[in-house]
């Protein structure tokens, strides 16, 4: 059972509920992208030590198609990590000009870079999902066992979209608090 978000502040009143949605999309993201990163990353480790060490130094005869998978495996192992990424603030920022400005304008000016982000990110989303449903009239698939790349353009979409909400939400938490509180991992070193 997971543990509950606390829903009151200091005062004894609940949190608005862009807030608890947050704590939501937080405890959803890091289930999703440490399980389910995790365990593509494990079979993405053993096809590639049993399909090199074995299958072709050892018996000489790779599996067929074992890099088509291989490939394909990493696009989702990406795509679960792009908003969990986001959240952790895995993601590069430069702040060079931070520094020289005031307090108000660097708030106002981390929220339009996040609104940018966030037309930059659903344009993506739309071309991938777009790209998704076009994939298989243009034939676009692995090379050797031709698996379409149609639901992997669906999943990096979805990522991408998660991504947006994900900084809706940061802006939201912006606006009501002034900073963005990232997610952070139990061990994680800053």
């Amino acid at each position: 059972m997971h543990p509950t978000p606390n829903t009151s502040n200091h005062e004894g009143a609940r949190t608005p509920a862009p807030s608890r949605l947050l704590d939501r999309v937080d405890r959803v993201l890091t289930l999703v992208a440490l399980y389910g990163g995790g365990l593509t990353l494990i079979c993405l480790t053993l096809l590639s030590v049993f399909n090199v060490l074995i299958m072709r130094k050892a018996l000489n005869a790779p599996i067929k198609g074992a890099e088509d998978i291989l490939v394909l495996a990493l696009v989702v192992l990406v795509a679960l990590a792009i908003p969990f990424g986001a959240r952790t603030g895995a993601h590069i920022e430069i702040e060079v000009l931070q520094s020289a400005m005031s307090k108000g304008f660097a708030r106002i000016s981390l929220m339009a870079m996040k609104a940018l982000g966030i037309v930059i990110l659903a344009i993506m989303s739309w071309r991938l999902m777009d790209a998704g449903a076009n994939a298989a009239q243009f034939g676009e698939s692995s090379q050797t066992l031709l698996i379409s790349f149609a639901p992997f353009y669906y999943v990096l979409s979805v990522a991408t979209g998660i991504y947006c909400l994900v900084l809706m939400l940061e802006i939201w938490q912006i606006a009501r608090t002034g900073a963005v509180q990232s997610l952070s991992i139990p061990g994680d070193v800053e």
